[in-house]
């Protein structure tokens, strides 16, 4: 039971579905915070968490299942790779997750189903040939960056304010918000790469880890990260709309202090240093939906 729940949670890539929970649930939060009626709304919620939770199952199934030769030189403990799982086994997994998450985009139709829909496509297309965007390291980053940054943050926030205030109007803080997770998931589509070089040039995956080198992605991609807090802190500080600019402002001060010790103790050439630091910045993306949902009720 324990090997068959790991390898389930390894093959759903853990990570990706905590961010999809944590995302879905701070803007259900911030939509709500001019309602306040969680018992009449919870069940949008609920619907909300299982048809994308079905979506990112199918898309990172799918790319498990392209990527089989290669995660077994850069992941080989996911289970397609380390064969705990058969291809047919995985297909009907990934066959069961689109159903929910088309059907119950269908059921709740708006913009929900368009959300679904998009994601769907752009994850599909990321993965399987012709396309296989993932090859190039420009039309990777913009399908990740599109989805997390853009597709969910508008559309599941479009989604519950219509549903819950009956409204479409879009705040200061979502636009701030996505602007924040746009960046981040940027950074996420380059240092994902960075413990995959060996796979990836095997395999003729020109990614920029490839093109530029591990040690200037890295850089280059903390100090983005570091730009985009220190615009956060200055902007909410002049300006108010964004939700508790005190939370905000000391928040992201700290967040400035966090990552530079942590990034000045990784080693960008060693496969695991990179790794862990990896998890680390879905660690950072994970606070700022909590964050500006804490604000927007503040």
């Amino acid at each position: 039971m324990i090997s068959t729940i790991r390898n389930f949670l390894l093959f759903s890539r853990l990570h990706t579905v905590i961010g999809t929970l944590i995302s879905i649930f701070s803007l259900y939060l911030i939509a709500l915070s001019s309602h306040h009626d969680v018992q009449g709304t919870i069940h949008y919620l609920l619907l909300t968490w299982i048809a994308c939770l079905g979506a990112n199952i199918y898309i990172v199934g799918l790319n498990q299942l392209t990527d089989i030769e290669i995660d077994k030189l850069n992941k080989p403990y996911l289970p397609l790779a380390s064969g705990a799982y058969t291809k047919s086994l995985a297909r009907r997994i990934i066959g069961i997750a689109l159903l929910i998450s088309v059907s119950l985009g269908i059921y709740c139709g708006g913009f929900l189903l368009v959300t679904i829909i998009v994601s769907l496509f752009l994850g599909t297309i990321y993965s399987l040939p012709p396309f296989r965007l993932k090859r190039f390291y420009f039309w990777a980053a913009f399908c990740i960056i599109a989805v997390r940054g853009l597709i969910v943050n508008f559309g599941l926030f479009l989604h519950f304010n219509s549903v819950i205030n009956h409204s479409t109007d879009i705040p200061a803080t979502i636009w701030m918000l996505a602007g924040t997770i746009f960046v981040f998931s940027l950074v996420i589509a380059w240092f994902k790469d960075i413990p995959d070089i060996k796979g990836d040039q095997n395999h003729k995956i020109n990614t920029l880890s490839i093109k530029l080198g591990a040690k200037k992605v890295f850089l280059l991609g903390n100090l983005i990260l570091l730009t985009l807090y220190a615009a956060i802190v200055a902007l909410v500080i002049r300006r108010s709309e964004y939700g508790n600019s005190i939370l905000l402002s000391i928040s992201h001060s700290l967040f400035i202090i966090i990552l530079l010790i942590v990034a000045s103790r990784v080693n960008p050439s060693d496969k695991r240093s990179v790794s862990r630091y990896y998890q680390f910045v879905w660690l950072l993306f994970f606070m700022e939906y909590i964050i500006f949902a804490i604000s927007a009720w503040s």
